[in-house]
């Protein structure tokens, strides 16, 4: 490749994507549209039954993060979200997104019981387990390696930051040494690995940010989710810090975001580069829920840049 020349990714409209975002990857992958579906499969967390501590994580709403998934206990959680997605996508095919809490602390048992009910409907073409890197027991890294061999599947482990010193001050109750652990685990049995990075974090710099980012594109994982710190009501930073703001302007955002954007592989696929709070509940950025705005001025201001991801590991 000419390295003055950008690097353009598989678009399914022909435009001109600098990024590896993951929907038009599984859209070359199953040749449709993919839809993940948001689940609340009814766990919990370590972090809040008190095995590891209380409260949850400083940043986390009441739900765990999943303030927009269904609930997989209402028996229509998966069709009720499938009939709403039909009219705009009707060719499409599905996901099952088990997002809030620790999708994995639970029994292998109850976990065998909920993925089989998700995986069971005709539509849905694979799974994504979000979860915490301390909650992968053997006997659940067997369930999963088990069933990775029978659909497209990847676990999301929550890290947030490589930083030991910031995840205690937020009450991650897990550490660096815990996620290298799992992502090798993991590896080790073939199954996708996605971590999960929160950018704005409270006492962290750039330079720390880029370093966490650097550190799990290191890991040979499948993909990166790249979330702006939301501040929320119902979290303990609303209590404890109700007046931070992780970064002043979308354009500050866009600036750091894009600077570590150069130095992702580009083979790895980008599953966020934004917040996704509700309206309803967000504190800080008060900007945040601008989505469609947040993500045109990334990809206009890749475009005015010449920059496209990895672009920065060629220098």
């Amino acid at each position: 490749m000419d390295h003055n020349s950008p690097m353009i990714f598989d678009s399914s409209d022909g435009q001109d994507l600098r990024i590896n975002m993951i929907s038009p990857w599984l859209k070359k992958r199953f040749g449709c549209k993919v839809v993940k579906l948001a689940l609340d499969g009814g766990f919990t967390c370590p972090n809040r039954d008190g095995s590891k501590g209380t409260g949850g994580c400083l940043f986390c709403s009441e739900s765990g993060s999943g303030d927009m998934a269904s609930s997989l206990e209402s028996g229509h959680a998966l069709q009720s979200q499938i009939e709403l997605l039909s009219g705009k996508w009707p060719d499409a095919k599905y996901m099952a997104y088990f997002q809030n809490h620790t999708n994995t602390y639970a029994p292998a048992g109850e976990l065998r019981r909920k993925f089989t009910a998700a995986l069971e409907h005709p539509d849905v073409i694979g799974i994504a387990i979000a979860t915490r890197p301390d909650c992968l027991p053997e006997d659940v890294l067997d369930y999963l390696e088990e069933l990775n061999q029978s659909t497209f599947m990847w676990v999301e482990l929550g890290l947030q930051t490589i930083h030991d010193e910031t995840a205690r001050a937020m009450n991650l109750c897990h550490y660096v040494s815990d996620y290298d652990a799992a992502v090798q685990n993991l590896l080790d049995r073939n199954i996708r690995v996605v971590t999960h990075l929160i950018l704005g974090l409270p006492g962290e710099t750039h330079e720390m940010m880029k370093a966490s980012v650097q550190h799990v594109c290191a890991r040979d994982v499948f993909g990166l989710k790249l979330h702006m710190l939301n501040v929320v009501r119902g979290s303990g930073m609303a209590d404890v810090m109700p007046d931070y703001v992780p970064f002043a302007s979308i354009d500050e955002y866009v600036d750091q975001l894009i600077d570590i954007l150069e130095i992702i592989p580009p083979d790895i696929t980008l599953h966020r580069i934004s917040g996704d709070a509700p309206r309803s509940t967000l504190i800080a950025p008060e900007w945040s829920y601008k989505k469609r705005t947040i993500l045109n001025t990334i990809h206009q201001e890749m475009r005015l840049r010449n920059t496209w991801q990895g672009k920065g590991l060629l220098k």
